[in-house]
């Protein structure tokens, strides 16, 4: 492996503020009242930070990008989805094992099936006509 080829690892901090990358040599170090150290980016960060504003109202900080749910704020927190399952279910007239059991027939049993049926509705229905045109005379 060529030395040019790896890349350098470098340490980078997080500003306290606008939550950016803080690269070394970059930034200033403010310690608190209460001594919890605050790395801050720039002056504007600093001054904000001084002033206690809340970074959430701040168009250009991380933290409003996060609450507006704007693009691209983290790659690495990337969110699971659920897949949807399918799920038979019975339906009005029908119980599941009625419905599993057409599913399961061959084609032409169900066309044997679809032909009776269709013959039975138009007898009926011849029926039903020879019944109505009785009636009237």
């Amino acid at each position: 492996v060529f030395f040019w080829e790896s890349t350098m690892v470098i340490k980078t901090d997080v500003c306290a503020f606008s939550e950016n990358r803080i690269y070394p040599g970059h930034g200033s170090r403010f310690v608190r009242k209460d001594g919890q150290l605050a790395i801050l980016s720039s002056s504007k960060c600093t001054s904000m930070y001084m002033q206690k504003k809340k970074p959430a109202k701040l168009q250009w900080t991380q933290a409003w990008r996060r609450l507006n749910k704007k693009a691209n704020v983290e790659v690495g927190a990337r969110r699971t989805r659920r897949r949807a399952v399918r799920v038979q279910r019975a339906v009005a007239g029908a119980s599941l094992e009625d419905i599993k059991a057409k599913r399961n027939q061959k084609p032409e049993v169900r066309a044997k099936a679809r032909d009776a049926a269709l013959r039975e509705i138009k007898a009926r229905q011849k029926t039903a006509k020879g019944k109505k045109t009785g009636a009237r005379r």
